[in-house]
């Protein structure tokens, strides 16, 4: 029998992860995990949606760095970064031993593709814009990559990390996949689960199971109900406090609550009227009083924020004053931009929870200041579409999953399109500032800015929940950019 000392456990709890077993572990077992985010496909540059980072980020694909749940960078295929004087020119040593899961070695072409295919015109990867700088990837040798750019990036490790590894023999990969990670994929049924087997071939540590299954489903509730009775062994994220009231004081579970950077917003088409009239937009954020919203999806959990960015990054201040909810004050903002009778708009909302149930609450709220909404159902297919793709929309609900996402305000093509020179020039002074604390310095009045122009309607914080079956230890608490790494989990016999 393995026992962890109360120092091993404290690091492991300061990692985020879940509790230690007592019990011997079976380094064969299968770790069943219960998601409502299957992937559309199997590539992260072609709208596979947050289901993919889920599955696949740290379990089949690696980058040369890594966002860990604790919200750090560290380098995994990289073995060492040089960065020259002038911040232009940042040389990455790639460690030795790697292999594809097809058996092939990693070598610096496999890098230099994997950068191009994200920053390809045909890409649909959010982080698509992050990369822009680069000017030049090129490869001396089959274990050296050097990356050029236009301009200072403080943030190109991090960008890097949202760069999957894949072997450049590999082709299109919507539906196989060639990574380096500690699992490979062994069965994808559509619509139904999503099948990781151990890689034996891997370069670094084992993983402490021997498969993992992501099983789907569409509704919390049947989420639920798979956990009761023992079809899932774990679900990566509970989507409603009425689904864990009925674990929290059942011995059988283990809920564990960790930081989200999920955020559910009401997002406006800023291109359109009478969204581009921030007073407009203040209005409705004063008519909704975001507590008691919260408070009906969430109970006691989850976090009001004012802004776009979470507590977890470095730039987060806390702006839940600026536009506090004041239905008096929003009818006269209304007045004042000519409206003192309202307007009527059109909601797409996805059809998964919780967005219908917060459509109808915003709709009653925004009825009390004479804004009448008809709320659009769509599917995850159709908004990625009609959405973000075709900007054909009045206003939308989404989650935000990404972590340090504030950037998306400095695109004025992203799908809300909101666009202030101030704030584009601050975000991309932030980028090419020479330290952390400039950095952080700009992104925080970037954040204030975008909250005093009210660019988009924050409506709170998910919180990060995990219900596991008591047997079960070492999984991922924090869902930072929705990845859940898998390899540490165990399941006592």
């Amino acid at each position: 029998m393995t026992l962890l000392t109360s120092v091993s456990l404290a690091a492991l709890l300061g990692l985020g992860l879940g509790p230690a077993l007592a019990q011997e572990a079976d380094p064969d077992a299968t770790i069943r995990i219960g998601s409502l985010y299957e992937p559309q496909n199997l590539d992260n540059t072609a709208g596979a949606g947050q289901g993919i980072n889920e599955a696949f980020n740290g379990n089949v694909y690696e980058a040369l760095f890594r966002l860990t749940d604790a919200g750090t960078v560290e380098p995994v295929l990289a073995e060492s970064h040089e960065t020259s004087a002038d911040g232009l020119t940042h040389t990455f040593r790639l460690r030795e031993g790697v292999r594809f899961h097809s058996g092939d070695p990693l070598t610096s072409a496999d890098v230099k593709r994997s950068i191009e295919r994200v920053r390809a015109e045909s890409s649909k990867s959010s982080r698509k814009k992050s990369l822009a700088t680069i000017s030049a990837v090129e490869t001396p040798d089959e274990s050296t990559v050097v990356v050029k750019l236009s301009a200072r990036s403080i943030s190109l490790p991090y960008n890097l990390s949202y760069v999957w590894i894949v072997n450049d023999a590999a082709g299109d990969i919507t539906s196989k996949e060639d990574g380096t990670g500690p699992y490979t994929l062994e069965d994808w049924r559509r619509g139904s689960a999503l099948a990781l087997a151990r890689f034996d071939g891997y370069w670094g540590q084992k993983p402490l199971n021997g498969e993992v299954v992501f099983q789907y489903f569409t509704d919390a509730s049947a989420l639920g109900n798979a956990l009761l009775t023992d079809a899932v062994d774990l679900v990566t994220s509970v989507q409603s406090p009425d689904a864990l009231a009925q674990f929290k004081d059942n011995p059988s579970f283990t809920v564990s609550e960790g930081a989200s950077t999920t955020k559910e917003i009401l997002a406006y088409n800023d291109r359109v009227a009478p969204f581009n009239d921030v007073r407009v937009r203040k209005a409705l954020a004063r008519a909704v009083d975001k507590k008691r919203l919260l408070n009906a999806v969430w109970g006691d959990y989850g976090t009001l924020i004012g802004s776009f960015v979470p507590p977890t990054d470095p730039w987060y201040e806390d702006l839940t004053a600026v536009d506090a909810y004041d239905p008096a004050s929003a009818k006269a903002l209304l007045a004042e931009a000519g409206l003192p009778d309202g307007f009527d708009f059109t909601l797409d909302t996805p059809d998964y929870d919780p967005h219908p149930t917060v459509a109808q609450f915003l709709q009653s709220e925004y009825a009390k200041v004479g804004v009448r909404v008809k709320i659009n159902v769509i599917t995850a297919n159709e908004w990625y579409t009609k959405i973000y793709q075709s900007h054909d929309f009045q206003a939308t609900l989404q989650e935000h999953v990404n972590h340090r996402d504030i950037v998306f305000y400095g695109n004025p093509d992203f799908y809300w399109g909101y666009n202030n020179p101030d704030v584009v020039k601050l975000i991309a002074d932030a980028e090419q500032a020479p330290s952390e604390a400039e950095q952080t310095d700009a992104l925080r009045r970037a954040n204030r800015t975008i909250a005093e122009d009210a660019a988009s309607n924050w409506l709170y914080l998910y919180p990060q929940i995990v219900v596991a079956n008591a047997n079960v230890s070492g999984y991922p608490v924090n869902g930072l950019n929705s990845q859940f790494v898998a390899s540490g989990i165990r399941k006592a016999d």
